[in-house]
């Protein structure tokens, strides 16, 4: 199964507030954890605290810890899509 990346609209405002250094690290982090996601992935990922299921607000979305960022993201699983929801700095992305 292939997935593909896509982003809210609202995530290009999210990447202006990032340094470009840090912006190009992450897109290139997220495209591999596309190009490497699965499901045996994302259980070792779960597990080791990667990633985390969201609750109350955010309930269906997941976050995906990279150095001091977080970035949000929601499986669509009839399109096999990972929507990048936000992206930000960890002290500020859950406001």
């Amino acid at each position: 199964m292939d997935w593909r990346l896509k982003f809210k609209d609202s995530v290009k405002s999210d990447f202006r507030q990032i340094d470009l250094l840090e912006a190009k690290k992450i897109l290139k982090s997220l495209n591999d954890f596309v190009d490497n996601f699965s499901d045996e992935q994302e259980r070792i990922l779960l597990k080791s605290g990667i990633i985390k299921k969201l609750k109350g607000n955010l309930d269906g979305c997941y976050r995906l810890r990279l150095r001091t960022y977080r970035v949000i993201y929601k499986k669509n699983l009839e399109e096999l899509v990972i929507l990048v929801v936000r992206v930000g700095h960890r002290k500020d992305i859950y406001r």
